[in-house]
This record gives structure tokens, sequence and C-alpha cells, in this order.
């Protein structure tokens, strides 16, 4: 295994405190065990060996559509937006001038913040990206998590590192079976 590759027990619980909510429309195509360990992988990915945890909301689009209007003052649908729990993320969730953040959640005090996407755009771009949905969940999902912990993709550098641990995330996800056989990355 590569150095600085994200390892996943597949079948160890996690370490970090995890919550995963999803709408009642999308609990059969995604499942909360699998978005547990997904979302494990990319905490483990952006910050090694740490003990903080995330949580993630599958939504659907008005809700993704609200949040972007009244926390990035946008009036479109957004595939992930990521909040984090004590100061607005600088990357794609909250305005940083509006200085809105989410408040921490009673009994969350070791949390990077939350991650909120939109199940239906995401099975938009798996189409327009010709990939599995499931894959396209868990980049938002890791793309989301990254930018909890301060990456982003606003210049070209940061861009590839950004790039560059999603791709390794997505790989090892799909070494462990979590992600469809034959993941080209």
């Amino acid at each position: 295994m590569m150095a600085g590759r994200p390892t996943l027990m597949p079948n160890s619980p996690a370490k970090r405190p995890i919550d995963v909510r999803i709408f009642p429309a999308f609990r059969s195509p995604v499942k909360a065990a699998w978005a547990k360990r997904v979302l494990a992988a990319a905490l483990e990915a952006g910050d090694p060996g740490g003990a903080a945890g995330a949580s993630v909301v599958v939504a659907d689009d008005n809700t993704l559509l609200d949040l972007n209007a009244r926390f990035r003052g946008l009036n479109e649908v957004t595939d992930v937006l990521s909040f984090g729990d004590t100061s607005p993320s600088v990357g794609e969730g909250v305005n940083p001038e509006s200085g809105v953040s989410f408040p921490a959640a009673p009994g969350t005090e070791a949390s990077h913040g939350e991650v909120i996407l939109s199940y239906p755009l995401a099975m938009r771009q798996a189409r327009e990206h010709n990939v599995a949905t499931e894959q396209e969940v868990a980049l938002l999902m890791v793309h989301g998590v990254l930018h909890l912990m301060g990456h982003d993709h606003a210049e070209p550098g940061e861009e590839a590192i950004m790039r560059s641990l999603e791709q390794q995330v997505l790989e090892q996800l799909a070494a462990d079976g979590l992600l469809p056989a034959g993941f080209a990355g």
C-alpha cells in the first residue's frame, strides 16, 4: 500500500463520531452503514489518525436550493455544501462574509462539521459523467469532508491537492469493495 493512502477496515467500527441522516426517499439506494464507511475514509484521508468526526445528510434538491440561497446567496441547486461546526467553511459551504455557520449539536464537540448533498443532483451528475450513482455520492461526501478540513480548489495548486486526496479515497473505497468493481478513477 502506498504511503499516505487511507486504509479502511471495512468490518471494524468507526473510531470517530459519525452521524448519517438520509431523507426517507433515499434510504433504499443509500445505506447508512455504507455512508458511514465512506465518511470514515474521507475523514482519515483529511485528518490521519484524528478523533474528530463529521455528519452527512443525504437530502433533496429543494433542501440544497434553500441552503445555497440562505447561506451562499445563490438561488440555485448545488450538489454539496459543507458547514463547519464552529466557523463557516471557506470552500463551498458558507459565504465567509456572511458570518453564518451551523452551531455544533449537543454532544458533537469532536466534529469537523456537516456535509449536505443532493441525491437527485448526484444521480443526474452520475449519468452525465457516466459513472455509478454511488460513485458520485461517494465523491460528493469526500469532497465535502475535505472542505470541512480546509481544503479548497480555488487555486490550481490547492485544486491538485484536493483532487489527489479525493482520488486516493475513491480508489481505496473501490479496492475495499465499497464502490463498483472496475472503478477506474
